[in-house]
């Protein structure tokens, strides 16, 4: 318990808790309103570059949601493995928030750039 209890009282813990969290809040919401204004028509979902003219691969609306859902998830584990390292190593801990935060933005960025195809 002690070592969750300093876990929490870390700033740069603290901070990066606060960033990832606003990051999966955003990419939530960016897949929520831009799939908001679509109608029945397929998303495009894939875009493969050997693929030549049929490079674009369309999919439904439950492909594009699971960004959500992958976006819940790697913030999820992101943080039970960063507190479950902090006892160990705090700088491990700390790389473990970063690297989250840099996979929520890249999902963000991809969800993006899939949900503007359309």
């Amino acid at each position: 318990m002690p070592a969750a209890k300093s876990y929490f009282q870390d700033r740069l813990v603290l901070l990066l808790l606060s960033v990832n969290a606003f990051l999966t809040l955003l990419a939530t919401l960016s897949v929520l309103f831009r799939m908001q204004g679509a109608g029945g028509s397929g998303y495009i979902v894939q875009y493969r570059a050997n693929l030549g003219i049929s490079a674009f691969k369309t999919g439904s609306s439950l492909t594009i949601v699971s960004f959500i859902g992958f976006a819940l998830l790697v913030f999820a584990v992101h943080t039970v493995l960063s507190l479950r390292t902090y006892p160990i190593r705090r700088q491990l801990s700390v790389v473990v928030l970063g690297l989250g935060a840099l996979l929520l933005i890249l999902s963000i960025i991809v969800s993006t750039a899939l949900l503007a195809l359309r």
